[in-house]
């Protein structure tokens, strides 16, 4: 069973910067895509940034020009730059990874267990 471990959350002042880290660890054969997303109190959970196995990226508006995904391929580890951060910004990232366990099996969904990102003003 594939598990994500989230780190790099925490309490930064606005404008101040943080980097979140996704870590896959278990079998998987192929990644269709990885991604960010975040949920804060009272409000829906959100896609904040994603990617593909193509490369290609996804922002959430409020996000662009600010938020940067990248990844590793060859750790399973997708990084989230988190720049010019806003008290808006606060929540409980969440990483998220569509995967194949094999070459024969269907794409499966997971999630991370979050990670807490406070901006204080």
């Amino acid at each position: 069973q594939v598990q994500l471990v989230e780190s790099g959350g925490g309490l930064v002042q606005a404008g101040g910067s943080l980097r979140l880290a996704c870590v896959a660890s278990g079998r998987i054969f192929s990644i269709n895509a990885m991604g960010w997303y975040r949920q804060a109190p009272g409000k829906q959970r959100e896609l904040v940034a994603g990617m593909s196995s193509g490369g290609r990226t996804d922002y959430a508006d409020s996000v662009k020009g600010r938020f940067t995904i990248s990844g590793d391929n060859a750790k399973n580890t997708v990084y989230l730059q988190m720049n010019s951060l806003k008290p808006e910004d606060t929540a409980v990232y969440y990483c998220n990874l569509h995967y194949r366990g094999s070459a024969d099996g269907g794409y499966v969904e997971v999630w991370g267990q979050g990670t807490l990102v406070t901006v204080s003003s």
